[in-house]
């Protein structure tokens, strides 16, 4: 297959065939929902991880038996963190019956078994192939065409082939479905955004609403990536413990199935964040989330007196501040969090919003503002912003920052990456993180991240630390531009004497130009007969 071109984009190097697998697929779905034929392709893409890792081991053991190793001993593949696939749920064995009327069947049981022998899976694969609705010639196509990879054997899983091509396709899917998709996918740029800006190396990471896990993802990958600087030999596992919950039952599983490929442990709980808080006794290191965006049917009128509203009870019809405070009450004394929001929770002056923001600015718990560039979501055009919250500012980790907020205007960064989505650089995100990195005071930021610094200083159009006054003279609307005001323009030295002479030379030239096509125009409508 063609190796597809890699570029500096903070979605990450493709492995270099994601799209055409993506294409060969989405032609198999036919007439099937996105969302609908998304379970059907993951769930099995998942079952041939599994065999893969399993066929592997199960071969490597089998070159062992005259030394006493049992390939059909399931402790011989536990111990290594690899899947227990018991012998009829094989890939090898759907393969040579993919063909058949009972294909759908064979993989449902196949689906039951696995879920049967390893317990960390209960509930979570997909297990309706066998009906009458999903096409089986097609079903057949599609396990011939994921035949052809491998994503779960040694080198697969060093360069993380499945959790590339995963993640590019809950992108796609997202892309698909609009709105529905956008219910659980954040783009890998905004996700690398927070984490790096976060840096959570060790300690409980929550998200209240995790989609299908892709904040956690980033977060290990950000541990491993800086594994060599940390002491830790490039391991992540250890240095955080992972607590996500999520309304969407099919979503949930999805997460599940996400981390479950990268050999991540978390506690994943399924549950109404709001109604139904699954950790209500957490207090976490690290938050990072993206809600849905301005979320009206939350049931907030059942949660007037909740206790997590101490500044302020959200307005029932969004759900903006709900998700706030939740992630407030749920901080440790010294947690930090980073949360995805529409830009108008920043200025919005309806139902109390404005003065619950205004609470949490007096409560000195706003640590930075970040305005995102636009369309950069698969699901929705509306506007979006970053909320950057620490409940201590004093000087634990860092320096002093009470009375202070750091705005940055990003919406200029980023490039297009096709013709309706934008996506942020590596050097975008180090650039922003950077920058928030100095302002907190910490040491050896990279200079050629944030234009040779060494300490921070406000840029004019790009960041500015606002001092708690002048945030009330706003009316403690937090939007980055009322602050950082406008980019310098480039010096205009030019006399005037000469720029007006250049000026009217430019606009005679072009006075010439315009008669020169008109006369042509006028010769060749003449010869065509029409005109004098």
């Amino acid at each position: 297959m063609a190796r597809a071109k890699e570029k500096d984009s903070g979605s990450g190097a493709n492995v270099g065939y994601e799209d055409e697998l993506w294409r060969m697929a989405d032609k198999l779905r036919g007439s099937m929902d996105a969302a609908e034929y998304k379970h059907v392709v993951l769930g099995l893409i998942f079952l041939k991880y599994i065999s893969d890792a399993f066929e592997e081991k199960h071969a490597a053991l089998e070159a062992e038996k005259d030394q006493g190793a049992d390939p059909e001993d399931p402790d011989e593949y536990r111990a290594e963190n690899i899947f227990w696939v018991p012998p009829k749920a094989r890939w090898s064995r759907i393969k040579v019956q993919a063909r058949q009327a009972t294909i759908g069947q064979l993989i449902d049981d196949a689906m039951v078994e696995i879920e049967r022998d390893n317990p960390a899976l209960k509930d979570v694969l997909p297990k309706d192939y066998g009906r009458p609705a999903l096409d089986k010639t097609r079903l057949g196509q599609l396990i011939d065409l994921i035949s052809n990879i491998k994503v779960g054997d040694v080198a697969a899983r060093s360069k993380d082939v499945l959790g590339r091509i995963y993640e590019y396709f809950l992108s796609q899917f997202a892309s698909a479905e609009k709105k529905k998709g956008g219910e659980f996918y954040t783009p890998r740029c905004v996700v690398k955004l927070l984490v790096e800006m976060l840096e959570p190396y060790r300690g409980r990471v929550y998200d209240p609403c995790c989609g299908s896990a892709g904040m956690f993802v980033q977060s290990v990958e950000f541990i491993r990536a800086h594994a060599s600087g940390n002491g830790n030999g490039g391991k992540a596992k250890g240095n955080i413990s992972i607590y996500g919950q999520e309304s969407n039952y099919t979503t949930w599983r999805l997460a599940k199935m996400n981390l479950a490929i990268r050999g991540i442990d978390g506690k994943i709980e399924h549950g109404d964040t709001f109604h139904e808080d699954r950790f209500p006794d957490l207090k976490a290191d690290f938050i990072l989330a993206n809600p849905p965006f301005n979320m009206s049917d939350w049931g907030g009128d059942r949660l007037r007196g909740d206790k997590r509203w101490q500044y302020g009870v959200p307005p029932a019809g969004n759900a903006n501040f709900a998700w706030v405070q939740h992630i407030v009450y749920h901080l440790a004394p010294n947690g930090t969090a980073g949360i995805v929001l529409a830009n108008g929770s920043m200025s919005s002056n309806q139902l109390g919003e404005s003065e619950i923001r205004k609470a949490l600015v007096k409560a000195d718990l706003v640590d930075c503002m970040v305005a995102l560039p636009g369309q950069l979501f698969y699901s929705t055009q509306i506007p979006a912003c970053l909320w950057f919250l620490a409940r201590d500012r004093k000087n634990h980790k860092f320096r002093d920052r009470r009375g202070e907020v750091l705005f940055i205007d990003a919406r200029k960064l980023g490039f297009m990456a096709d013709r309706t989505h934008r996506e942020l650089t590596n050097a975008d995100i180090a650039k922003i993180a950077g920058m928030y990195h100095l302002w907190r005071g910490e040491k050896n930021v990279p200079t050629e991240a944030v234009d040779g610094l060494i300490v921070y200083k406000d840029i004019p159009g790009f960041c500015k630390a606002a001092k708690l006054e002048e945030i009330e003279k706003h009316g403690f609307v937090l939007t980055p531009g009322h602050y950082v005001g406008a980019a310098p323009q480039e010096s205009d030295d030019e006399p005037f004497e000469q720029k007006m002479q250049r000026l009217v030379s430019q606009w005679q030239n072009q006075q010439n130009e315009a008669a020169k096509i008109d006369a042509a125009i006028a010769a060749n409508l003449k010869e065509l007969g029409y005109g004098e």
